[in-house]
């Protein structure tokens, strides 16, 4: 399917599985950190530096921009953009013209506002860019984006329970294979807060199973809404396409 393995992130992901060396994330300690005024990852700092685009945030700063974002009072790892259905159906389309381009980037940039870490739209948007030739735009969100993927893969090796990826949404798990070139072939929530997924083989000793930390997002949501926490148990809604 065109455009959803981009050189820049698949290479980055390449490279991270060679060298950097996994550690799974002390959410108590990212607690404290982004919420307390005085410390330099106080949440409302962290974002003002993404926003201004720095280029010298670093990977312990992303860790805690991305996982932090859990403990803020608008977290919601389940909400919908009503824009985000808009630009899935405009990207699909086999070409563009320069107002559909526009409309992507323009509905993309509001989904962006409801849900800041929404990976698919980020990508979305930089295709938009790039195909405007506004290249200084994308590379600023391929950065973004790239560096969003390094704080997940950061958490783990993703190869079983003990070792899961840290995600805060269920989205990010399918984006991140699909970034991986897999084709996830099911879904399984393994209790108390796993979600495993199985891909397409792409050979006899391929390893089939990878495994995400579901905890912390699972947790947030059901101190917020208690009355659908039955529902967190089944399949979720997946990007795999």
């Amino acid at each position: 399917m065109k455009k959803l393995l981009p050189v820049i992130a698949l290479s980055l992901l390449t490279l991270l599985s060679a060298f950097v060396e996994p550690e799974k994330p002390d959410m108590v300690k990212i607690r404290e950190e982004v919420t307390n005024p005085s410390s330099p990852y106080y949440y409302p700092k962290l974002m003002e530096r993404y926003e201004r685009n720095e280029t010298i945030m670093t990977l312990a700063d992303y860790r805690r921009l991305y996982l932090g974002y859990v403990f803020q009072e608008d977290f919601n790892p389940y909400r919908m953009s009503p824009y985000a259905g808009i630009v899935e159906n405009l990207y699909y389309k086999s070409k563009h013209s320069t107002s559909e381009r526009d409309s992507i980037i323009e509905k993309a940039q509001l989904s962006l506002k409801d849900d800041p870490f929404n990976l698919q739209q980020i990508d979305y948007l930089i295709y938009a860019y790039r195909e405007k030739g506004k290249n200084n735009l994308a590379n600023i969100w391929q950065y973004r984006l790239n560096h969003l993927l390094e704080a997940i893969v950061s958490t783990g090796t993703g190869i079983d329970r003990e070792h899961a990826w840290y995600v805060i949404s269920p989205q990010h798990e399918y984006f991140l294979l699909n970034r991986m070139g897999r084709i996830a072939k099911s879904f399984e929530f393994e209790s108390p807060w796993f979600d495993h997924i199985t891909v397409e083989p792409k050979g006899p000793k391929d390893s089939i199973n990878y495994y995400f930390n579901s905890h912390h997002f699972l947790e947030q949501y059901r101190l917020k809404f208690p009355d659908d926490s039955d529902e967190l148990s089944g399949p979720r809604d997946s990007d795999a396409d």
